[in-house]
């Protein structure tokens, strides 16, 4: 009987991707900017043609041709943005990075989990366990690097030690609630699966921000999350289904 190796998942996330590049993005998306104010800092950034054009591929998925299924969800961060200036664009495209690019989840799900206790941890332990998923690849190595150091440029982590440790910055503490609950969504995206209650406040793939409200309470308010019970005083918060 023959057997067929399953494909190795797809990563889509190959780019460095700069904050500045991607704030600039956003603020095209929400009209507060132009296009060519974008095509400026990637001229100033000097990247050759087919750099440039893949660079443009992520800023697109990421915030200014969201793939249709996170068209919806991305709108509603737009208006979040463009409704309080306040909130930081880092939090907002890692909400829209996490939902689009399951490979940036989970480089984030691992630097969040390996870096809980101590504050930091080894990148050869990333790259190990990213591996593990999506295959002993030149791609692999190389990309997750790329998302290792867009996650430094949006302000989450210091790679120490010529890149050999990741150290955690400052979170961000957030405490907008339709922010929040906006990036639980993009967490739950990421996820596929319901999470409790409790675990909401430390979940890995939000490693970089302090959700700072009662975040049951958050769920059972917004129109985008489920909150139901599961077993005697156990409460999980879901995607609301969409018609």
């Amino acid at each position: 009987m023959n057997t067929i190796n399953p494909p190795a998942p797809k990563i889509g996330f190959d780019r460095y991707i700069a904050l500045e590049w991607v704030s600039a993005a956003l603020r095209v998306r929400a009209s507060l900017a132009e296009p060519d104010d974008l095509n400026a800092l990637l001229d100033e950034a000097g990247l050759g043609v087919a750099a440039r054009k893949k660079t443009r591929t992520v800023l697109n998925r990421l915030w200014l041709e969201p793939r249709p299924e996170l068209a919806s969800f991305a709108e509603r961060g737009i208006a979040l943005y463009k409704a309080n200036p306040g909130v930081p664009t880092a939090a907002l495209t890692w909400g829209m990075a996490i939902a689009s690019y399951p490979f940036f989840g989970k480089v984030a799900e691992l630097v969040g989990r390996l870096s809980a206790l101590q504050g930091d941890c080894a990148s050869t332990e990333v790259h190990r366990r990213m591996s593990e998923v999506y295959g002993e690849r030149e791609g692999t190595y190389r990309m997750t690097n790329m998302v290792l150091q867009s996650q430094a440029s949006w302000g989450a982590i210091e790679r120490a030690e010529k890149g050999k440790r990741l150290v955690r910055l400052k979170p961000l503490v957030l405490n907008d609630a339709e922010t929040i609950a906006w990036l639980i969504e993009a967490a739950l995206r990421y996820s596929g699966k319901s999470v409790s209650v409790p675990a909401l406040s430390s979940l890995a793939v939000l490693y970089p921000f302090v959700l700072d409200q009662p975040l049951g309470y958050l769920a059972s308010q917004s129109p985008n999350l489920t909150l139901h019970a599961q077993g005697p005083g156990s409460q999980v918060v879901g995607l609301q289904t969409e018609d």
